[in-house]
């Protein structure tokens, strides 16, 4: 299938790794051109170098903190500034720290606001005129089952994730006629470095190996196991290509049958 994306322009925040990485894989494997950002420059340059073997025609690194607004400034600029635009807009960034709700802690919540709210919004608001203009444009949320199915041990992601669910459902009413979509692409567990993390805290708690919490974890899921990253990102190419074109304002589930709800 051509999916349409030769030659397409992609900014994919957190490119380097996780499930940042399975959607740049996807991309690149269709001919798309890479921006990709993150902290880490040693694993962004090597990943720069695996994405063009894949077949992306050009892959810029730039380093950006996602918990500063002019680091967000400077990212859209250079990614700008190395494609000349940006079509498509992967919005992805590390995740809050493990906690129940009743543990929250006032400044947690102001921090991780800017990281997960905030820097997600001025970057797509800095971007959004020209894709707008152009008569076409992607924004993608990598998102969390989370935001549909709360997760007892991730309070604070589940709070500020359905806050960029609303802000997305919002916009994207207001930008469809002109070509632009915005969707999010929920994982379940997917096998990443923040799964691992996760596991590493309950297993502690259970007095079990990683290994034996990860197991248990897939065997919660309908399918029997947890994901690999490279069944989440190709999604994400179908959402960023002219396959996309009619599916806007939605949450694509790459889950396993995780979340029962019908909605």
């Amino acid at each position: 299938m051509d999916l349409g994306l030769k030659g397409k322009r992609a900014l994919v925040m957190g490119g380097a790794k996780g499930l940042g990485r399975s959607i740049a894989d996807a991309l690149a494997a269709e001919g798309t051109v890479l921006t990709i950002s993150g902290r880490d420059s040693a694993a962004m340059e090597k990943a720069a170098g695996e994405l063009k073997a894949l077949g992306a025609p050009a892959v810029t690194v730039v380093q950006a903190d996602v918990s500063s607004g002019a680091e967000m400034d400077k990212l859209a600029d250079a990614a700008v500034a190395a494609m000349g635009g940006v079509d498509i807009l992967v919005l992805n960034h590390g995740g809050p720290p493990v906690c129940t709700a009743s543990d929250m802690k006032e400044e947690d919540l102001v921090k991780w606001f800017q990281n997960i709210v905030v820097s997600p919004i001025r970057i797509t608001m800095r971007l959004m005129p020209a894709m707008r203009a152009q008569k076409y444009g992607r924004v993608i949320v990598v998102g969390s089952s989370g935001m549909q199915h709360p997760i007892p041990t991730l309070a604070l992601s589940n709070t500020l994730r359905a806050s960029i669910w609303a802000w997305l459902k919002t916009l994207s009413a207001e930008v469809a006629a002109d070509g632009v979509t915005m969707n999010i692409l929920a994982p379940g567990s997917i096998l990443t470095d923040r799964i691992t993390q996760t596991a590493a805290v309950r297993a502690q708690k259970a007095g079990v190996s990683v290994e034996e919490e990860v197991a248990r974890a897939g065997k919660e899921v309908p399918a029997g196991r947890i994901g690999q990253p490279q069944e989440y990102g190709p999604m994400g190419a179908f959402l960023a290509g002219t396959t996309g074109a009619y599916i806007t304002g939605t949450m694509v589930r790459v889950d396993g049958g995780r979340v029962r709800s019908m909605l």
